[in-house]
């Protein structure tokens, strides 16, 4: 199964070609404010966080830890973003939450048009101590017959410090990665720190070589620093359809008018 997000927005007209660099984010829109103001901004993909509210009832909502209360329930959320074109992509950090998460999604899914990631880091990564992934085997036996139709986002948990040498993604988490998608039938994207590029192009450029169907999402933490040019590296050397960059302003705008992006 490929990756169909591209497909669905040159369908719609909301971009011009089959570049995942003109796919535009919406981030933690995880209240009601938040999720009116992303429905009407020019995103086409809509991320939130989903968590158990922390007293009754306990259900999913919309949340980032430590926030343990929303104002709007993940069914509600849903109830809203169908109402648009806009993409959905929903990021979990713990593991309880996924399985009733994936109920209330497939109870949406005939109203459900466009595309869906499910998001979750599943296995420790460069400098990644401070954050414990999401078990990978119970969250594929969960996500992957739960929301078939699905982009699984998956990976790695990372940090970031001017002050730690940047060591990038090593040939041994690519590979524990790859042997865990490898039998899997839906179209995965790899969610990749920008700042831990410049050392990882290796072994990156090997993931993406096993399976048509993975992808990279390069993203950024609020204070890393990182060179435009690192994202044109991989700009120019792979298929534009298969990375996106999720990356926010101004930094978005000054690789789009760097030189080697078109």
């Amino acid at each position: 199964m490929s990756d169909q997000t591209l497909d669905y927005f040159l369908r719609k007209a909301l971009i011009e070609d089959r570049d995942a660099a003109a796919i535009l984010w919406s981030h933690a829109a995880n209240s009601r404010a938040t999720i009116t103001e992303a429905l009407k901004s020019p995103a086409h993909m809509i991320e939130a966080d989903v968590l158990f509210r922390g007293h009754e009832p306990v259900e999913p909502i919309m949340a980032h830890p430590p926030d343990t209360d929303s104002d709007i329930t993940l069914q509600d959320w849903l109830k809203e973003v169908v109402t648009s074109d806009k993409g959905i992509k929903l990021d979990f950090k713990r593991l309880p939450v996924v399985e009733p998460s994936m109920k209330v999604l497939q109870s949406m899914q005939g109203r459900i048009r466009a595309p869906v990631w499910i998001n979750a880091d599943v296995l420790p990564g460069p400098n990644g101590t401070d954050s414990q992934p999401v078990d990978p085997h119970t969250f594929l036996d969960v996500v992957s017959p739960g929301f078939p139709g699905a982009v699984l986002s998956l990976g790695w948990t990372t940090g970031w410090s001017a002050h730690v040498d940047d060591q990038g993604y090593s040939w041994e988490m690519v590979r524990e990665m790859e042997g865990m998608c490898r039998g899997l039938q839906q179209p995965v994207t790899f969610p990749v720190r920008a700042a831990l590029l410049r050392n990882s192009f290796p072994q990156l450029k090997w993931l993406l070589q096993q399976a048509e169907r993975y992808s990279l999402t390069v993203w950024t933490g609020k204070n890393d620093v990182y060179a435009v040019e690192d994202l044109i590296l991989y700009r120019q050397a792979f298929n534009k359809s298969r990375i996106y960059y999720d990356i926010p302003e101004p930094q978005n705008t000054l690789f789009k008018n760097s030189p080697g992006y078109f």
